[in-house]
């Protein structure tokens, strides 16, 4: 009965969101359905594939959640004049609280778009990625089990999931960014010093930096582009 109900209300829930946070939180809700599917049926196949399903989705959430962070810090560099998104309280902090904050982020950052669609993808249980394998072991092993009613509400469920992420990559990748590059910070040119030692007396080199856009940091670059990987070549990982 919970999971009928996680995957009902955190399906129905999550259409009406607008808030990319909250919108997760009710996936999480719809997800949670597949787990707890997993773990009622209490068979070995549906252990496992409980099991995996939680390893799998915590990456992708994981990684979601870095990507939006990320989004957050390399808009820094730009400006917005909707005043909606002006208004939003806490925007320093939280840059990214609005789904539609990220119109057509994939022009800006290409690889950050697409890292979140193969991300989102894998939310919606869309094949080759892991979350397409994860949803297909748990409802194999209810169908096994003879759940079949609980089993057509979870793949009607999902595909109904599956309007909302879509909307997501819409927005990525189809509208148009209200985004424009910050006037201030256009062209401006900073100066910096490189001392060179190759001999006794070194020698001071003035250069200067051309500010062209934000740098993402290694930390978050190497994470994210590890979970992705992760989600989308899971189907080469050979068998154990």
């Amino acid at each position: 009965m919970s999971s009928l109900l996680s995957l009902i209300i955190g399906t129905v829930v999550g259409l009406s969101q607008t808030r990319i946070k909250r919108l997760f939180a009710y996936s999480t809700i719809s997800h949670l359905g597949f787990i707890l599917l997993g773990l009622s049926i209490n068979s070995i196949e549906s252990i496992q594939a409980f099991i995996f399903y939680l390893m799998q989705y915590s990456i992708s959430n994981i990684n979601a959640f870095i990507i939006i962070i990320s989004i957050g810090y390399s808009l820094y560099y730009y400006i917005n004049d909707n005043p909606e998104f002006n208004e939003l309280k806490d925007k320093n902090n939280s840059p990214i609280q609005l789904i539609n904050q990220m119109k057509g982020y994939f022009y800006i950052n290409p690889y950050l778009g697409l890292s979140l669609a193969i991300t989102i993808f894998s939310f919606a249980g869309i094949p080759p990625l892991a979350g397409f394998f994860a949803k297909q072991m748990v409802l194999s092993a209810a169908l096994d089990s003879g759940y079949l009613f609980i089993t057509l509400v979870a793949i009607l469920t999902s595909v109904i999931g599956g309007v909302y992420y879509l909307g997501i990559i819409k927005q990525v990748f189809l509208d148009k960014s209200e985004y424009r590059i910050n006037p201030a910070l256009k062209n401006k040119n900073l100066e910096g010093y490189i001392i060179l030692q190759r001999s006794l007396q070194p020698s001071i080199t003035i250069v200067r930096f051309i500010f062209k856009n934000i740098a993402l940091s290694s930390s978050l670059t190497i994470t994210i582009s590890i979970l992705t990987l992760i989600i989308l070549l899971f189907i080469f990982i050979p068998k154990q």
